[in-house]
């Protein structure tokens, strides 16, 4: 039985403590940065410095981590009363999130995906988005010292304030509101703060970039629901879309756009990635890219190995008529072994995240970039030194190395962000008297 966090990887194509006056970000912090640099001593603890000077004021807003949808594919309904602040020695598939490492990686405001597998029937797609929704929602209220809802840009700059981590939603798939306009107004009334237009199928009115194309882009239906995401002021994410889809929905947004969870097609040329030239459109609409840390997404060479690990398995054991050793599981999961052994997966690393982020900041501008994980969504290993939630501060250190200012890695770290959200309030504020479609 395929579980729904293999689900979610098989449509992948490569595969509390209260705020004391801040005291929390400060000595475990510099310590962390100063073992995770590769800068001298006196250097890294600069950078630390720097960082945590940062993140007191501007809060790190994630894109996109698929930790509700972990929880409720591992621990079933334990997800409901598990404690949830410390989870790195839970056994079995390891998590990359908890409340001890959100704290140690001064996250400030998370968009949580509440993502349901985009291959299961429209109507059980809108009833396991709610129970995502609710999940959320249910781990909000049992850490109140930690976690708070938020729809607004205000919202999350008070809850920043007040110490705790801005808790949003993404809807990850346009299936997800089954053709009907009332159910992601619905979905936006229950605090869902941007829609994926697609996840890895293309669906009735949008093309996905891992799927055949079939529509060009948008339908007529697919640019109604673009004008609906303008006008409740919800976010427009262009993750997982294909590049016709990205072009047709920059074209009808009156708001800047999002790439929830998307690296730079120019560093990998994964379609998940953006063109330079959409780049340049997002640029233009003052849109962000919020950048992957998913190893395929990242690294060449981890694409590649997916490509062939994938056709080794193929050669060996491809039911039901082909294969080397069809009809015999276990030699074939011998020579894979085998096989594997002679060609390790590769790691992505820390440095190549930040060549993406470099990339979309040359192209787009230091404006449109962003930062959006993945993390408990892409399985393991992770890019060495993005291992988990608590490590955002040694990335935001590296992109100091390379020169970034303070302001940079401020609108990096989640200005950028907030500033695209209250734009899209504003957008929607203008479109009250539009009635809705």
């Amino acid at each position: 039985m395929i579980t729904g966090s293999e689900r979610k990887l098989l449509n992948h194509p490569t595969g509390n403590r209260r705020r004391q006056g801040r005291r929390w970000i400060a000595a475990p912090l510099l310590a962390a940065l100063c073992a995770t640099l590769s800068a001298s001593p006196a250097l890294a603890q600069d950078y630390a410095a720097r960082v945590a000077r940062i993140l007191r004021t501007t809060p790190l807003i994630d894109g996109h981590n698929d930790w509700p949808e972990a929880l409720a594919d591992r621990e079933g309904a334990r997800r409901w009363t598990m404690d949830l602040r410390d989870l790195s020695h839970v056994s079995g598939e390891p998590y990359d999130t908890d409340i001890a490492r959100l704290r140690k990686g001064m996250v400030g405001g998370q968009f949580w995906s509440v993502y349901v597998p985009a291959d299961l029937p429209g109507k059980e797609q809108v009833e396991r988005t709610l129970e995502q929704i609710d999940l959320v929602k249910s781990i909000v209220a049992r850490y109140p010292d930690t976690f708070v809802l938020a729809r607004t840009a205000a919202d999350v700059r008070r809850a920043h304030a007040a110490g705790k981590i801005a808790s949003m939603m993404g809807v990850e798939g346009g299936g997800q509101i089954d053709g009907n306009l009332s159910i992601l107004r619905s979905y936006a009334a229950l605090g869902a703060g941007y829609l994926t237009l697609t996840h890895s199928r293309t669906i009735d009115w949008a093309d996905s970039a891992t799927d055949n194309p079939q529509h060009n882009g948008l339908t007529p239906f697919g640019k109604s629901v673009v004008r609906e995401l303008n006008r409740l002021g919800m976010l427009v994410d262009l993750s997982h879309v294909s590049e016709d889809t990205m072009r047709s929905a920059l074209a009808e947004t009156k708001a800047p756009v999002i790439f929830s969870h998307s690296g730079a097609r120019a560093v990998n040329d994964h379609p998940r990635n953006v063109s330079d030239d959409v780049l340049r459109l997002v640029g233009a609409n003052g849109g962000v890219v919020m950048v992957d840390f998913a190893p395929g997404y990242v690294s060449d060479r981890n694409r590649r190995w997916a490509a062939d690990s994938a056709a080794e398995k193929t050669r060996l054991n491809s039911p039901p008529f082909r294969g080397l050793y069809i009809g015999q599981p276990e030699k074939a999961a011998t020579a894979y072994a085998a096989w594997l052994k002679d060609h390790p997966e590769p790691r992505a690393t820390l440095a190549e995240v930040a060549d993406h982020i470099e990339h979309v900041a040359r192209i787009a501008g230091k404006a449109s970039v962003g930062l959006g994980s993945d993390f408990d969504g892409v399985g393991h290993p992770l890019p060495t030194g993005l291992e988990d939630v608590s490590t955002y501060p040694a990335l935001l250190a590296e992109m100091m190395r390379r020169g970034w200012s303070d302001a940079d890695v401020a609108g990096l770290a989640g200005g950028n962000v907030l500033r695209v959200m209250e734009r899209a309030e504003q957008v929607a504020r203008t479109m009250n008297a539009t009635p809705a479609g």
